[in-house]
């Protein structure tokens, strides 16, 4: 069995290459060809210390022969420690025997593919001209946003906000130097989101960030925090959008697993199941996506199985071609 490291799987995964895999991923689970059942949770919640949540996530993708499952773990209070909120191994079988091939550092893998998702839905959904890109949050997905979007549109201005101002001028100035555009820490929440053509939510907030009042006639944004106390999303920017998602199934599942942002508006009566689209409905030419200038649209992401695998496939075959990796005997 071979044993990737963190190291290993951030110089394998290619973006552009998970970005066309998660497409063709996303038609197939849209299309009833992937088995996936709902993630499996449970719940940490001790009288005293931080909560959390761990996960088990597996998918077969038939199309790929692709059998994979991922465990991650979620403590939101990790950020103020310096840890990731979000960690994860991912396990790869043989698919026709069923035989353990890899074990990878699913942390960077969850960061990547999430945010190679909303690159996937940028593509798919903001205006083609779109060039100002707003990035709520300092953390981990923060950095993989900002990494994947300049891959499906030619951005020129990213502005960072986050309720840490070191964090975002931090942040910032990384990615200036990294990306060789200009990038900058904006101080109010109302000012980011001032002529922002692409919004990128990636916080824990338990109160919306994503405030339908303030969002540009036109824009696009990618939600993708998880907020299983509260939401990022308020219910005037679901009421304005045209909301898509990877699973319907997945983002309307009971929280934790489930979006909030999503669930309250449903509840309420003021979003239906039947206006969901799913991106590989999109993709497919079932369902339209955008059809005008003026239309908010909003890709709201929990996160679903087989994109792990898609990532996990990718990594594993990158690694063998170039010979990266640990053999390592059960």
């Amino acid at each position: 069995m071979l044993f990737l490291n963190r190291s290993d799987v951030e110089q394998l995964l290619d973006l552009d290459l998970l970005i066309e895999g998660l497409g063709a991923a996303m038609i197939e689970l849209s299309a009833g060809r992937v088995s996936m059942p709902a993630r499996n949770v449970v719940h940490i919640a001790p009288e005293r210390g931080p909560r959390g949540l761990f996960a088990a996530m597996p998918a077969y993708l038939d199309s790929a022969k692709t059998l994979a499952a991922k465990l991650v773990s979620v403590y939101p209070e990790n950020e103020s420690r310096g840890i990731p909120s979000h960690q994860a191994i991912v396990l790869v079988f043989d698919s026709s025997t069923g035989t353990p091939a890899a074990i990878m550092d699913g942390t960077s893998i969850t960061a990547t593919r999430t945010a190679c998702g909303s690159a996937l839905a940028t593509r798919v959904l903001a205006q083609p001209g779109a060039r100002i890109l707003t990035i709520l949050g300092a953390g981990v997905q923060a950095r993989a946003h900002a990494r994947a979007i300049p891959r499906v549109r030619r951005i020129a201005d990213v502005r960072i906000w986050s309720r840490s101002p070191q964090k975002a001028e931090a942040l910032a100035k990384e990615l200036a130097a990294e990306l060789g555009i200009f990038v900058r820490p904006v101080s109010t929440l109302k000012d980011s989101l001032a002529g922002a053509e692409i919004v990128c939510a990636t916080t824990h907030s338990a109160e919306p960030v994503v405030l339908g009042d303030w969002l540009e006639p036109g824009a696009h944004v990618n939600s993708v925090g998880l907020n299983s106390q509260g939401r990022e999303v308020d219910e005037a920017a679901v009421l304005k959008s045209t909301v898509v998602v990877e699973s319907r199934e997945a983002a309307l599942a009971p929280a934790p697993s489930g979006a909030n942002d999503l669930l309250w508006s449903c509840q309420k009566g003021l979003l239906s199941r039947e206006s969901i689209a799913e991106v590989g409905e999109i993709l497919s030419g079932s369902r339209p996506g955008r059809t005008s200038i003026q239309q908010i649209t909003l890709y709201k992401s929990v996160g679903v199985a087989v994109q792990d695998a898609v990532a996990a496939h990718l990594v594993l075959t990158e690694a063998r071609r170039r010979g990266i990796g640990q053999e390592v005997a059960l």
